[in-house]
């Protein structure tokens, strides 16, 4: 440190941690003591932070790192798009049914007849991207998907071909996965615990499309229209594309008529099936312009 920046009064007194790592490393002594864990400055010692008893340090660091990062980058809001790791692209559709064998023909031809909304969240996350919205100083509908491959890979491609940066938020799983090639790098992220993954996707959503999904689809989706519900969250375009798919699953109607739910909680969603309809719902809610 140069004597002008000692007297310089907005100037820290006290080192960086990573200052302090470096003095640490470069000028301790090789001795019993210095070479036992205990010894080790705690945010250095990965054996320390993966403890049982540290849960909440790493509920706060993976709190933490997204968000800080998110706003450095100029991230002010978000489109989230949620949907199947398992519907093809329309390009291998053909093959998925082809090479399917007879028990699992089915079940190929319609995940193979979904592969429209392979095409249609690409075409929506294209088209909020070309918008490039800017309020604030800050990016407005900034894609973000779950990172991973299908219904994700096609919202970040969508949002990559638009030349924009797209955001993914993959989780670790006991199988090998990576982010799609088409996420933005530095705005590429990987959780550990689902809860905070979860509270990402909405931290800045301003818009939520939905496709369809399995478990983890629902589970999303379940509790964003449970915060919502609660009024934990204020009001925002929920997109659910695929009508015949969801009401197959789900006897909406059923759900109001046995009291579990209102009648009115049905409003919180619309119904799309082209990425135009989802993008004109999220004009009127925002009084956007085209």
């Amino acid at each position: 440190m140069t004597e002008r920046e000692e007297r310089d009064l907005s100037h820290r007194k006290f080192y960086r941690a990573e200052q302090e790592a470096a003095f640490s490393e470069k000028s301790t002594p090789d001795t019993p003591q210095t070479r036992h864990p205990a010894y080790r400055l705690a945010f250095q010692d990965t054996d320390f932070l993966l403890r049982e008893e540290l849960r909440p340090v790493r509920f706060q660091l993976e709190l933490l790192k997204p968000e800080m990062l998110l706003d450095e980058a100029g991230v002010g809001s978000t489109l989230v798009m949620y949907g199947s790791a398992r519907i093809p692209s329309p390009d291998h559709a053909e093959a998925l049914v082809k090479n399917a064998n007879e028990e699992n023909k089915v079940v190929a031809e319609r995940l193979a007849a979904k592969a429209k909304y392979y095409d249609e969240a690409y075409k929506l996350a294209r088209m909020v991207s070309e918008r490039a919205i800017v309020e604030d100083g800050k990016r407005q509908f900034v894609i973000c998907s779950g990172g991973g491959p299908s219904i994700m890979e096609a919202a970040n491609k969508g949002a990559s071909d638009a030349g924009a940066e797209s955001i993914g938020l993959n989780i670790v799983l006991p199988h090998e996965q990576a982010p799609n090639r088409f996420v933005t790098p530095y705005l590429s992220f990987q959780f550990h615990y689902f809860a905070l993954r979860k509270m990402h996707f909405l931290l800045r959503a301003k818009a939520v499309a939905v496709f369809p999904g399995g478990f983890g689809t629902f589970d999303e989706f379940f509790e964003l229209l449970t915060l919502i519900q609660t009024g934990k969250i204020r009001p925002m375009p929920i997109l659910l594309f695929g009508k015949d798919f969801w009401t197959r699953i789900i006897d909406w109607e059923a759900f109001a008529e046995e009291g579990t739910i209102s009648k009115t909680d049905l409003d919180l969603f619309r119904w799309c099936e082209t990425a135009d309809e989802a993008w004109g719902h999220i004009k009127a809610f925002y009084d956007l312009g085209d």
